[in-house]
C-alpha cells in the first residue's frame, strides 16, 4: 500500500471517529432531553399528612419497648428466647386513630391525632397467664399505657389462644429429637438416620376444643422443596403445659396406622407388625422439587422501563401520580393496608386492606385432614421478604422497606419488601377504528400504577397487587404460587387429590382471601344499591299480535345489613354499588361498583365447631355499618382457639340500616385447588389470580381517562407519522434512551423469621 492510500485511510478513520463521537453526544443529549420532570414535579406535591397512617419507625419501637420495661411492673424477656412461662412482647405496631379524628385532621385542618402504638404482651409468668393488648402513647415520648383487651374483644384473651413463638417451635423440635430416641431401630432401618434429617410442617388448629394446644407435625425429607417429599410419618405433639419438660407425643402416625408413641412404633416394628414402605432418599437439591432451571439462560427477555422517567413519586408512606394519591403501611399480621385513596384529589376509599388468608385442606393423613390455616395468625406482613428485581417486580420499580417488631427484642427491617411501579398492560384500555363515514383511529394504551408485596407463608407465596387505573377504577388482586403441601400416598389417598410423585399426594384445598373496603363515595355517608336485569313479555307496539321478550333493569335499595350479606354461592345482583347522596350531570346517584373475580370452593359447613372463627368466608360480599370496635373481620387468636373465637364476623351482621351511613364492604374471594402434575415443582400464577374491582358507576359525567395525555387519535387526513399529531410516532426517537439500571442486589436472606 502506497503512502497516498494510507493517508486516505487515515483521514477516513478520523472522520469515522468524529462521526461516532458526535452520534454519542447527540444520543446523550437526547437522553437528557427525554427524561421528563414529572417525578420531580410530583415530589413537590407531597405532604406529611399521610404520616398519620405510617408504620412505627425503628426508633419509636425501641422507645415503646423501653417504656414498657420500666412501667409494666412485670419482668419482660426477649421473645426470641422466651419460654411459655415467661413474659414477653409478642409484637407491636401503629395504632391507627379513629376515623373521625383522622378526617378532621386531613380535611378540616384539625389537630393531628396523637401517635400511639398497639402492643401485644404475653404474660406467662402470672398466676393466671393471659395475653394483653396495650395502647402506648403518645409518641415519640410515651407517658401512658392502657389495657384495651376487653374493650376490643369483650373478654380477656386466654393464654392458650396466643400465636406460637419462634422459640416454642424450636422447643417443639428439641422435644421431638428426644422422643426420636425411643425408636432408634425403626428410624435407622426405614429412613437411614436417627431423625436428624427430617423437615417438619406443623398443622393448625391445635386440637378439638378450647384449651387444647396439640399440633400434628408431618415429616418430609430435608431437601430443597421438601414439601413434595413426604416420608409417611407424622406425630402429635402436646405442648399445652407451660413446663416444656411435660410436653409429650401421644400419637404417632406411619403409613396409615396410628401408634401411641414412638416407643410403641418401635415395639411393633421389632415384632414385624409395621407395614414399611421404603422411600428412596432424594439428593439435597430436591430432584424433581428443585426450582433450578433445567436449561441454561439465553439472555434477558422483554424489559420494562420508563423512557421518560417515572411518572409517580414516593415519599415516606405516600405515593403520588398524576391521577392518584394514597398512603400505605404493612400490617405485620394482615399484610398490606392502603389508606386515603384519592383520584384527582377526591377521596374514593378511606381504607383498603387485606384481612385474612384461609386454607382448608383435605387428606387421609392427620395433619392435612385437620388443617385450616389462618395465615394472619402467622403474620402475612412479617413474612413479606425482599423482592427480586426483574422477577417479582420490574427491575426499575421503586423498592421500599418495612420495619417490624415481632417475636424479638429489637426492630427488624425487611429491605425492598414492597415495590411501586407503573405498568404497561400491553392491551388497549379502550380503542375504536372507524371505517364508516369518517375514517379515524382513537385509542388509549392501558397503564396502571401498582403497589405490590409478596408474602411467603411456609410453602405458599401470595402476590398482593393494588392496581390504580386511569379511569378511576381500583383493582385488588392476589395470585397464589409456591409449593403445594403434599401428603404420603397410601390407601384411599386418591380421593383427596392427585398423585404427583412416587409417594406424593397433592392434597385438595381451598384458598379464601378476605378484604376490608371502606369506600367513601362523595363523602362518608353512602347507601347500597343494586342493579340487575330481567326479561318481561310485552306485546310489540307496532304489531300487538306478537310478543317480545323485553330486557329491562331491576333496581333495588339494599337498606339493611341482612339484605347486603350475600352467601358464597348465592345469586347476587350483578351490579352492587355504593351510592353518594349527590348526583352526576345526568341525574344519577354518583357511585362505585364492586365487581368480584372469584372461583371459590365451598365454605366450611356452619355445623363445624370452628366455623364461627372464619365466618367471614360465608359471604362473598357483606356490607355493614362502619364501627370503630369492628376494625377487623377476624383475630390472630382465632387460629389457636377457633372454637371460642375472640372475633366472629357473623356477629357484625345484625340488620342495621345502611341508608346514608358510613359503610364498609367485606369481600371474600378465592379458589379451589386440586393439585396436579403441573403444580410440580411449583404452582404457577396463571389461572390462580382472584380479587375484585372498584369501578366508577355514574360517579363521573364521562370516562375520565379521555383526559389522559397517553391518548392517541388521528384521522385519514392527518399525517399520523408526525409527532405533533401522534405521540406514538416519536417512539423510535424516545426509545433511543437507554435505561440506567441500578446494580442487582438482594437482601432476602437476612432477618429471616422462624416458622
Amino acid at each position: 500500500m502506497n503512502a497516498k492510500a494510507l493517508l486516505v485511510l487515515l483521514v477516513l478513520s478520523l472522520v469515522t471517529i468524529l462521526v461516532l463521537v458526535c452520534m454519542l453526544l447527540v444520543r446523550k443529549e437526547e437522553f437528557s432531553r427525554c427524561g421528563a420532570d414529572s417525578e420531580a414535579s410530583l415530589k413537590r406535591q407531597h405532604n406529611d399528612q399521610s404520616l398519620v397512617f405510617a408504620d412505627l419507625s425503628a426508633e419509636e419501637m425501641v422507645l415503646v419497648r423501653k417504656y414498657l420495661q420500666s412501667n409494666l411492673n412485670a419482668p419482660l424477656v426477649d421473645a426470641y428466647y422466651a419460654d411459655p412461662s415467661q413474659n414477653c412482647i409478642y409484637y407491636m405496631e401503629v395504632k391507627i386513630p379513629p376515623k373521625e379524628e383522622v378526617l378532621k385532621f386531613l380535611d378540616h385542618k384539625g389537630r393531628q391525632p396523637p401517635r400511639q402504638a398497639l402492643v401485644v404482651v404475653y404474660f406467662g409468668n402470672q398466676p393466671v397467664p393471659n395475653v394483653t393488648e396495650y395502647v402506648v402513647g403518645p409518641l415519640p415520648r410515651p407517658a401512658y399505657h392502657r389495657d384495651v383487651t376487653v374493650n376490643q374483644y369483650g373478654r380477656v384473651l386466654f393464654y392458650h389462644e396466643r400465636p406460637v413463638l419462634g422459640n416454642e417451635y424450636e422447643q417443639m423440635h428439641n422435644v421431638t429429637m428426644e422422643k426420636f430416641l425411643e425408636a432408634p431401630t425403626f428410624l435407622m432401618e426405614v429412613f437411614g438416620h436417627n431423625g436428624s434429617n427430617f423437615a417438619g410442617l406443623t398443622s393448625a388448629p391445635r386440637g378439638f376444643q378450647s384449651g387444647d394446644r396439640e399440633t400434628w407435625v408431618a415429616l418430609f425429607q430435608n431437601v430443597k422443596g421438601y414439601f413434595l417429599h413426604p416420608v409417611g410419618m407424622e406425630f402429635l405433639l402436646d405442648h399445652s403445659s407451660l413446663n416444656v419438660s411435660r410436653w409429650s407425643i401421644p400419637k404417632v402416625f406411619y403409613n396409615g396406622v396410628y401408634y401411641d408413641s414412638f416407643a410403641d412404633l418401635e415395639r411393633n416394628f421389632k415384632k414385624k407388625n409395621v407395614r414399611v414402605t421404603k422411600v428412596k432418599a432424594v439428593m439435597p437439591d430436591g430432584a424433581f422439587s428443585s426450582m433450578q432451571p433445567r436449561v441454561t439462560p439465553l439472555g434477558s427477555g422483554p424489559l420494562h422501563y420508563e423512557p421518560c422517567g417515572k411518572r409517580y413519586s414516593v415519599k415516606n408512606n405516600q405515593v403520588l401520580s398524576m391521577l392518584w394519591s394514597f398512603a400505605y403501611r404493612m400490617d405485620a399480621n394482615r399484610g398490606p393496608h392502603i389508606y386515603d385513596i384519592r383520584f384527582r384529589k377526591q377521596r374514593i376509599v378511606y381504607e383498603l386492606s387485606v384481612q385474612e388468608a384461609l386454607s382448608v385442606y383435605g387428606s387421609n393423613s392427620p395433619g392435612g385432614l385437620l388443617t385450616r390455616y389462618m395465615d394472619g395468625s402467622f403474620g402475612i406482613g412479617r413474612y413479606s421478604y425482599s423482592l427480586v428485581k426483574g422477577v417479582d417486580c420490574p427491575y426499575s420499580a421503586t423498592y421500599l422497606d418495612a420495619t417490624y417488631f415481632f417475636d424479638n427484642w429489637e426492630p427488624e427491617v425487611l429491605k425492598n419488601s414492597i415495590c411501586v411501579f407503573e405498568q404497561n398492560v400491553e392491551v388497549p384500555f379502550r380503542r375504536h377504528f372507524s371505517n364508516l363515514q369518517s375514517l379515524y383511529y382513537g385509542g388509549l394504551p392501558a397503564t396502571a400504577l401498582v403497589l405490590r408485596s409478596v408474602a411467603t407463608l411456609g410453602n405458599y407465596d401470595y402476590i398482593w397487587d393494588f392496581i390504580f387505573h386511569p379511569n378511576g377504577a381500583i383493582e385488588s388482586k392476589v395470585r397464589a404460587t409456591g409449593y403445594i403441601t403434599s401428603a404420603f400416598l397410601y390407601g384411599d389417598g386418591l380421593e383427596y387429590g392427585n398423585r404427583v410423585g412416587d409417594h406424593t399426594l397433592g392434597t385438595i384445598h381451598t384458598h379464601f382471601i378476605n378484604y376490608k373496603v371502606d369506600l367513601d363515595v362523595g363523602g362518608v355517608k353512602n347507601s347500597l344499591i343494586s342493579n340487575d336485569m330481567t326479561f318481561e313479555n310485552i306485546k310489540a307496539p307496532w304489531s300487538p299480535d306478537n310478543e317480545i321478550r323485553q330486557m329491562k333493569m331491576v333496581k333495588n335499595v339494599l337498606d339493611t345489613e341482612d339484605k347486603a350479606a350475600f352467601r358464597l354461592h348465592d345469586n347476587m345482583p350483578r351490579y352492587v354499588y355504593f351510592a353518594a347522596n349527590s348526583n352526576n350531570k345526568w341525574g344519577h346517584k354518583r357511585g362505585y361498583r364492586i365487581q368480584l373475580i372469584s372461583f371459590a370452593g365451598d365454605h366450611l359447613p356452619e355445623t363445624d365447631p370452628m366455623e364461627r372463627s372464619v365466618s367471614w368466608s360465608r359471604y362473598k360480599l357483606a356490607v355493614t355499618k362502619r364501627k370503630e370496635n369492628e376494625p377487623f373481620s377476624t383475630s390472630i387468636y382465632n387460629q389457636n382457639d377457633p372454637w371460642t373465637p375472640s372475633v366472629a364476623f357473623a356477629d357484625f351482621i345484625n340488620n342495621e340500616s345502611l341508608i346514608e351511613e358510613d359503610l364498609v364492604a367485606w369481600i371474600t374471594t378465592g379458589f379451589l385447588h386440586i393439585p396436579h402434575a403441573e403444580d410440580v415443582p411449583n404452582t404457577v400464577t396463571l389461572g390462580n389470580a382472584v380479587g375484585f374491582l372498584l369501578r366508577p358507576y355514574n360517579y363521573f359525567d364521562e370516562d375520565p381517562s379521555i383526559h389522559s395525555p397517553d391518548g392517541v387519535f388521528f384521522t385519514s387526513e392527518q399525517d399520523f407519522t408526525s409527532c405533533d399529531v401522534n405521540h406514538i410516532a416519536c417512539l423510535p426517537k424516545t426509545a433511543t434512551c437507554v435505561p440506567k439500571l441500578q446494580p442487582f442486589t438482594f437482601e432476602g436472606f437476612q432477618n429471616l423469621t422462624r416458622l
